[in-house]
């Protein structure tokens, strides 16, 4: 039950409860009312309306047409009780039972609107009420005062049913990937482990085929332990468990003990050239070597490094791979970090492994066009 449902069965009680107040008045004052059966006909009148919009707003919630209906009804009744409640003296006012389309604007469209409700219906008084006294000025306040906090205080409640809900998801979602993780590690993760230490047992090509059957079982614990591609998190994600997917006997992954959110967007684009760095590790460079990939945020850019200690290149290597039309560093790595407004530098040697060091700003532009490519 939302916290609109329950203002809407709250005020509901407290326009019939009100209804008293006329009613109380009208028969302390009866000898002095001028048309005592008006005065009754009207008392009439607002039991039904407060029946019939009781009904409809359980029927079909606060729709715009029931809600301008209400506040219609309302400042007619206010004008009508300046006639029909009149007494010789002051007319009878029908009190705090005007606040009820108050704050069935309140709770449907906030505070604003529970404050412009609360005016209206205020204005009506001082019109049809003997214009400005205190009277109509303390009804002023109160009314718009309502308005305004029944408003305030739905909203909050509102905030606070949508982060319960996120939270409930993101628990739901945790305990299924606990879940699942169990199941893996009871099949898959042994068989591959089991499947790594026989074929080191045996050797040959069964070691080879060990050894990747290794470095799957690692990316499997990795990918585990990483969050969900599912966005939790409004809009952004964790580059931490995007990055760590690639975790294993030779990628060794640093990171902050804190989550670094990024758009989901920059956030998958990011994950993607560096998947590509690694991949040219892969492709390139003789088995067994070893990969460091770091993650550092300072709040104002994300970085990502990647190093490895293979055999490194010869000056100039990229270019003339650009220029022979093989463009994965230039298209796969620096083209998307340059569409991130971010800058990458590649820093190698022969024997002395390669660097590639990937920089992207928080704020869109912040870091420039080109990217930048060390010696």
């Amino acid at each position: 039950m939302g916290i609109q449902t329950q203002l809407r069965r709250a005020n509901t009680v407290f326009r019939f409860v009100a209804l008293g107040y006329p009613v109380l008045l009208g028969g302390l004052a009866f000898d002095s009312l001028l048309r005592p059966v008006w005065a009754a006909l009207l008392v009439a009148v607002l039991l039904g309306w407060t029946w019939a919009a009781t009904e409809w707003y359980r029927r079909r919630g606060y729709e715009p047409k029931a809600l301008y209906t209400d506040l219609a009804v309302t400042v007619s009744a206010v004008a009508a009780s300046s006639w029909a409640l009149a007494t010789d003296g002051v007319p009878v006012s029908v009190g705090p039972w005007m606040a009820g389309a108050v704050l069935a604007w309140a709770a449907a469209w906030g505070r604003r609107s529970g404050a412009v409700a609360g005016a209206v219906v205020a204005a009506a008084g001082m019109v049809f009420r003997g214009g400005v006294h205190s009277s109509t000025v303390n009804e002023t306040v109160l009314l718009v005062l309502t308005g305004f906090a029944a408003g305030h205080l739905v909203r909050l409640g509102v905030v606070a049913e949508q982060r319960m809900r996120e939270a409930a998801e993101r628990s739901a979602t945790v305990r299924e990937r606990e879940r699942l993780a169990r199941d893996i590690h009871d099949s898959v993760l042994q068989v591959l482990a089991l499947v790594q230490r026989r074929g080191a047992e045996i050797g040959g090509e069964a070691a080879e085929l060990g050894r990747l059957a290794g470095g799957q079982e690692g990316a499997l614990r990795a990918l585990i332990r990483s969050e969900s591609y599912r966005d939790p998190l409004g809009g952004q994600r964790d580059l931490r468990g995007m990055v760590g997917r690639h975790e294993g006997a030779a990628v060794t992954v640093a990171a902050p003990a804190t989550p670094v959110l990024l758009p989901a967007e920059t956030a998958r684009q990011l994950a993607a050239a560096v998947a590509s760095a690694v991949d040219n590790v892969r492709e390139h460079c003789p088995a067994g070597t070893k990969v460091w990939l770091l993650v550092e945020d300072d709040g104002e850019a994300v970085q990502v490094t990647v190093r490895d200690d293979g055999p490194g290149m010869e000056p100039g290597r990229l270019a003339a791979a650009a220029a022979e039309g093989r463009l994965g560093v230039a298209q796969s790595i620096e083209g998307r970090i340059r569409e991130l407004g971010g800058t990458t530098a590649v820093v190698s040697a022969p024997g002395e492994g390669t660097e590639v060091e990937m920089r992207v700003p928080r704020i869109e532009g912040g870091a420039g066009g080109d990217a930048r490519r060390g010696r």
